[in-house]
């Protein structure tokens, strides 16, 4: 074979080669059109009918339980429907249909797509019933799908609402200790990537991103028997007496456990669609009031721990009136020549002035503010007030005078059945707390017990036949507690014709093991002294907290044989 021959082999070849690298690239060609062009259409579909997302996984909100595990604040699952836009241009068919089974406006649907062209996700209607979810389902429109959401439920209604709160749509803490405590009741949202289809229906589960954490269940204080006792007394002696509003709260003396706290008006937690703003509050934590005549036995307290008075010490009332500066202090009646004890039985503002006047300042004040006035109970509400107390330097002799019965101060109930709770206690102050205490803290010493003990027993002659609360008696209990009548404050003094009717008291006398303060706020049926409007509440309600408890009674009638016997021969 010569050269020529070898060179035209080669070249051939060559040829070969390039003949199929022109082949090849024809067909590469052929084919980037038909993708390109032909089968577009065909593939864009297949890209949009499988396609891979990443899906929130909602998580559980923590149940809020009394204090025996019975459920104040619960999540269910509910669906949620939401459309995409960008499916539903151009789609009529069924709109109507869906906007008719959703009771909303089709031209409400028709806006909310073409307001958001652009979007993939916006929410139609949100936690709707198994039924209505059931009806969207067989519609089958097409960019129509539905979502599993939680929604809050309030076994309690009304009866617990100021306590318990409420969560918005997206179970975010609004009021109360839903808001109080939303980080901790509150889970964190998981995710996973799936594959969907064009229907947007999973096909497949590719990963788990992050598993929901639920929240965490929160266990209160309150104890739903007497938080329904309570509200039921409270709202039928608003009703029966006509009155603007009402709040109660219940004390545990022994831990500081809130076990009842209403108020009227109340509202319904699981239909907020008419609610008045004005009822959501908790007043007995949020609002003040001038706590009148039940300030009385503190200022007593304050003079026994200073030495100069006993539960006997004269106070001489007459002639039923006393001149402080250019004011006058005046009692209902002349009562004449009475002890200290006497000034608690009868509620006299003469003498209760006269005691304050000799005391110095200082003391009041260090008291009082050590029972909690003046500074939030830190119970952890929110929008908890700290009252009013003015510092000691500022009082004048007729500012010493209207604070010893009660006025130009300002506490919530809360605070006051704190303080109360301090005087059955022996003198321990524990502060109020809205959760469960496992064991009873040790608290800080306000009083000598010695002193509270003294009080106490004053307080007990206040529900006696002479006393100013005998409606606040409870069968076979031994009860002490201090009646306010309270003129509402108005621009420019006090209203004549406008009161607060407040009584705070413990029971048994015994062995103080409950506390609690009822004030009715413009009893306008004709009665509105504290032992007519708020002291029958307090009986009812102590009456069947102290049996639902199991406290023993302290004041049962003898049998008549050993009535025989301690009395000796008949």
């Amino acid at each position: 074979m010569n050269v020529q021959d070898i060179t035209s082999g080669q070249q051939g070849r060559r040829l070969f080669l390039v003949a199929c690298l022109v082949l090849v690239m024809l067909v590469l060609v052929g084919r980037a059109v038909s993708l390109q062009v032909l089968d577009k259409e065909f593939l864009q579909g297949q890209g949009q009918a499988r396609h891979m997302r990443v899906v929130d996984l909602p998580a559980h909100r923590g149940m809020i339980r009394d204090r025996d595990g019975e459920p104040l604040a619960v999540s269910t699952p509910v669906e949620s429907v939401w459309v995409n836009p960008q499916e539903l241009v151009g789609v009529q068919e069924g709109i109507s249909g869906l906007a008719q089974l959703l009771s909303l406006d089709r031209d409400h649907v028709q806006q909310l797509v073409s307001r958001h062209p652009g979007r993939e996700f916006v929410y139609l209607r949100r936690h709707i019933s198994p039924t209505m979810a059931a009806q969207v389902k067989q519609l089958a429109i097409p960019g129509v799908y539905l979502q599993k959401e939680y929604k809050r439920f309030y076994p309690a209604g009304e009866v617990a609402a100021h306590v318990v709160g409420f969560t918005n749509i997206d179970d975010v803490g609004q009021e109360g200790l839903e808001l109080s405590y939303d980080e901790w009741l509150r889970g964190e949202k998981g995710a996973k990537r799936v594959i969907k289809d064009g229907q947007r229906h999973t096909v497949e589960d590719v990963e788990s991103i992050r598993r929901p954490r639920p929240g965490k269940d929160l266990v209160l204080s309150i104890d739903r028997r007497i938080q329904y006792l309570a509200y039921r007394e409270l709202k039928a002696a608003v009703q029966e007496h006509k009155a603007k509003s009402a709040s109660a709260v219940v004390l545990d003396v022994d831990t500081g456990e809130v076990l009842a706290m209403v108020n009227q008006p109340s509202y319904n937690p699981n239909n907020r669609n008419r609610l008045r703003r004005q009822n959501m509050r908790n007043r007995a934590v949020t609002d003040v009031f001038e706590p009148g005549s039940t300030m009385k036995p503190f200022i007593v307290a304050a003079a026994l721990e200073g030495g100069r008075y006993q539960p006997g010490t004269p106070i001489n009332t007459e002639p039923g009136w006393f001149r402080v500066g250019r004011n006058t202090v005046k009692d209902v009646h002349n009562y004449g020549l009475l002890d200290v004890t006497g000034v608690i039985r009868k509620s006299s503002n003469v003498g209760i002035t006269k005691i304050a006047l000799s005391l110095p300042g200082e003391d009041i004040w260090s008291l009082l503010s050590g029972l909690g006035f003046g500074v939030p109970t830190h119970s952890g509400f929110p929008g908890e007030s700290a009252g009013l107390l003015v510092g000691y330097r500022n009082w004048n002799e007729i500012e010493t005078a209207t604070l010893s019965f009660g006025y130009g101060m300002s506490a919530t109930p809360l605070q006051l059945a704190q303080a109360y709770a301090v005087l059955a206690s022996g003198g321990i102050l524990r502060p109020a707390t809205f959760l469960r205490q496992e064991a009873a803290p040790a608290g800080e010493r306000i009083l000598p017990q010695r002193v509270a003990q003294q009080v106490n027993a004053m307080l007990e002659e206040v529900t006696g036949p002479q006393g100013t609360a005998v409606t606040a008696r409870v069968a076979g209990y031994r009860v002490s507690g201090k009646t306010g009548t309270v003129r509402k404050s108005i621009a420019g003094g006090y209203a004549e014709d406008k009161y607060l009717a407040v009584f705070a008291g413990m029971a048994p006398v015994s062995d103080p093991r409950l506390v609690m303060v009822v004030m009715v706020n413009e009893p306008d049926n004709g009665e509105y002294y504290g032992g007519q409007v708020a002291a029958p509440v307090f009986s009812k309600v102590m009456s069947g907290a102290l049996r639902l408890m199991a406290v023993p009674p302290d004041d049962l009638p003898l049998p008549d044989s050993l009535q025989v016997a301690a009395g000796g021969p008949a």
